[in-house]
């Protein structure tokens, strides 16, 4: 391993590397730089401030950049691992959504490319292979996204009126950070692997599905021109995916997931509850309009969710924060990245307003 990093998680960077020994490590909050101290293996390169993560991408011996940052902030490490010419292993559907253009260029660098780390993703990666580019216009009919409904799967909008915050944190499946599980919990999280999905795969909003699977081990399906549909299975283990984008086109030769189907008594499929949980359909809204849309509904929702984490307002209210922001948002081409980061800025303070107004109410 040559290098690793993280935003302010001392403890644990200082763990591991510990454990794996990598030449350089990176901090992003440099204000917690002097708790590094010490800590670290001998001649061990310690990096520190806002650029620090991205400038990983550039050393010599790094085959794979696997991006993990939550939120927009993964956009910087995104844009440089492509603009190196590397293998983007992505786990920050953020930066994808948000800056699509400026990605959609730095993706044409030689020696570039994208596997998605995601599970739904990684799985319709694995559904194509054999699949030309060129060919998925004709061949693919469309692509199905398993969501595993979250922890509020069949409840009402009434019942979750005063839902807390412990309840949205409580997923039945994943064990994930406090963005990403609320963001599950409001399938939102599903709303933007839509968005992902398009750009990862390019067949068009309109071909991509969502169906609730509760138990989490269809990870998402390929329908094809003759009614095939083929689906990537396996046990909830976040380590196979992971596995696949570094060993690409290979396969590591570590068994996670693996199915016992002697136990395995039903797979259950049910439609999304819409009306409940609207941050899915402004999603799809957002990929229809195309544009700056995406990256003003990616900044409105992390405004919304860290409100809520931070008791501001309630789940209820996430949504419409999100979708009165989005009502507002400003029709403009990204075609650069400061482009991406006036959209994501002028939508961070619509919703911070939307924000504003909810907690005067409360």
């Amino acid at each position: 391993m040559t290098a690793i990093g993280a935003s302010s998680s001392v403890d644990l960077l200082v763990a591991q590397a510990a454990e794996f020994r990598p030449r350089i490590v990176a901090l992003a909050d440099a204000a917690r730089a002097g708790e590094m101290d010490g800590r670290l293996p001998a001649g061990t390169e310690l990096r520190c401030g806002p650029g620090a993560l991205a400038s990983l991408a550039d050393e010599s011996d790094v085959d794979v950049v696997l991006n993990g940052v939550v939120g927009f902030a993964g956009l910087d490490v995104t844009i440089r691992a492509l603009e190196c010419g590397k293998r983007l292993a992505l786990a920050n559907k953020e930066s994808l959504i948000a800056g699509a253009p400026v990605v959609s260029r730095a993706r044409s660098t030689p020696g570039a490319e994208i596997l998605p780390v995601d599970s739904e993703h990684c799985a319709i990666h694995q559904c194509l292979a054999g699949s030309a580019i060129a060919d998925r216009e004709v061949l693919v009919n469309k692509l199905i996204l398993t969501a595993s409904g979250g922890p509020f799967r069949g409840r009402t909008s009434a019942e979750l009126e005063t839902v807390s915050i412990a309840d949205a944190l409580a997923h039945p499946t994943w064990s994930m950070g406090p963005k990403i599980t609320v963001d599950s919990s409001t399938l939102m999280n599903k709303g933007l692997e839509v968005l992902e999905a398009n750009e990862l795969f390019g067949v068009g909003i309109d071909r991509i599905e969502v169906v609730v699977h509760p138990q989490s081990i269809v990870h998402s399906m390929v329908e094809f021109c003759d009614g095939a549909t083929i689906a990537q299975l396996s046990q909830p283990d976040m380590r196979l995916p992971i596995g696949y984008c570094i060993g690409f086109p290979d396969r590591l030769a570590h068994a996670y997931g693996a199915l016992d189907w002697r136990r395995l008594s039903s797979l259950e499929f049910e439609s999304p509850d819409l009306e409940t949980f609207r941050c899915l359909g402004l999603a799809f809204e957002a990929g229809r309009a195309g544009g700056a849309a995406p990256a003003w509904l990616n900044a409105a929702n992390e405004v919304a969710v860290a409100a809520f984490l931070e008791g501001r307002i309630g789940w209820p209210q996430i949504a419409e924060v999100v979708a009165e922001t989005l009502a507002t948002f400003e029709a403009t081409h990204l075609r650069t990245i400061e482009d991406v980061l006036e959209a994501d800025a002028s939508a961070r303070a619509r919703a911070a307003t939307a924000v504003a107004t909810r907690g005067e109410a409360a």
